[in-house]
């Protein structure tokens, strides 16, 4: 049988259309499985018996660090705000059975060696196979990038970008050596789905980078 020349011109856009759909229906299959519908692990025997919390005192990265200690997981506690981690550490404490070490560091502040070498002497000899890079700021404000002022473009990016990236630094060693750990970074909407975010630039660019270096990390 032989198609005519006008029949394959209205065939070949059907096909990549149906093979552009499928593709969209997978990915769409794969995310709802991924974050929805798949059971959850069980984290202690896939990674280890410590997880590590930046930003753990307050927010999103609080909420976290109950649902970590849930899951039956020891935990180390990072955040600036030693009042709010003390607290939030004797109530983990009191409600459930584990074991907690809080470290009090300013990541806008510490620099990189400093950092690292504090991480690495609370975590020594703990078997930390979790990290939780939630710790983030930007500015309350919407601001054009040239009304940010230059001291807070570098605490967005000392805290977004290096404190993450030598908090992992620290702990992946001890990772390599096991065989296994997981890091997570807590991303942004302004990063991952939103086409501009202008009167965030610093805030959004941080997000994007952790987000993209972190893909060549696992790669």
């Amino acid at each position: 049988m032989e198609f005519q020349l006008p029949s394959l011109l209205v065939l070949i856009p059907i096909l990549l259309g149906l093979i552009s759909s499928l593709n969209t229906l997978l990915w769409f299959l794969n995310w709802a499985w991924t974050n929805f519908l798949r059971p959850p692990k069980d984290l202690k025997s896939c990674y280890g018996s410590w997880a590590l919390v930046t930003g753990a005192a307050d927010g999103i990265g609080r909420a976290i660090s109950f649902e970590l200690a849930n899951r039956g997981l020891n935990l180390v506690l990072l955040d600036c705000d030693a009042p709010k981690l003390e607290t939030t550490a004797k109530e983990i404490l009191h409600g459930h059975d584990v074991e907690v070490r809080t470290l009090v560091s300013d990541l806008c502040v510490d620099r990189e060696d400093e950092l690292v070498r504090k991480v690495r002497e609370v975590i020594e000899g703990l078997d930390v196979g979790v990290v939780i890079n939630n710790a983030g700021t930007t500015h309350r404000d919407p601001l054009f990038f040239d009304e940010v002022d230059d001291r807070l473009v570098e605490s967005i990016v000392r805290v977004n970008v290096e404190a993450a990236t030598w908090v992992t630094k620290a702990v992946v060693p001890g990772m390599l050596e096991r065989k296994r750990g997981v890091v997570v970074n807590i991303g942004s909407g302004s990063a991952s789905f939103l086409p501009s975010f202008p009167l965030f630039a610093v805030y959004s660019a941080t997000k994007a980078s952790q987000e993209w270096a972190y893909k060549y990390f696992d790669a």
